[in-house]
């Protein structure tokens, strides 16, 4: 394996809240952990496939919890139920951004109208910032990331009705 992936894979672990990344490219494999601050928990890893040639690599996630409803302005019921309409989900894992820069408007709002492909938020994943676009068409109902926060594949990021 090439040197200068590893040293990648150890910039993605230090910069997200992984505890572990683990890479099986042909016959080679790589696993990279570290101990948490404050001593290590042992907890539950769902392995997933990682092809480390593609431009956005998935990687083992520590499940994360999800965020509240007053940091997201959304309208999430009690119970972790999400409100009715269609849910977009993180096609990939990393760090989700709401605006394109930290001095910018949010792409989107909850309540505001946006039509199918177009831009909703962005994750970086391995210094790519990758935009995700709707799905389909409607009302934004709920923003499920929170800005500056890691996601994991497939976790809920909008509801659009």
């Amino acid at each position: 394996m090439d040197l200068r992936k590893i040293k990648k894979l150890i910039d993605l672990l230090e910069e997200s809240n992984l505890a572990e990344i683990e890479i099986k490219e042909g016959e080679e494999s790589v696993r990279l952990s570290r101990t948490p601050v404050g001593g290590y928990v042992p907890a539950p890893m769902v392995a997933a496939p990682v092809q480390v040639a593609a431009p956005v690599a998935a990687a083992p996630a520590m499940p994360m919890s999800s965020p509240t409803e007053a940091s997201t302005g959304g309208t999430a019921k009690p119970g972790n139920a999400l409100p009715d309409g269609h849910v977009q989900r993180a096609p990939m894992v990393g760090t989700y951004y709401a605006s394109p820069s930290p001095d910018k408007p949010p792409f989107v709002n909850v309540g505001q109208q946006v039509k199918a492909g177009e831009t909703l938020a962005i994750i970086e994943a391995m210094k790519m910032f990758n935009p995700i676009e709707a799905e389909v068409s409607g009302t934004v109902v709920a923003i499920l990331g929170e800005s500056g926060n890691p996601v994991e594949f497939d976790q809920p990021l909008f509801v659009i009705a």
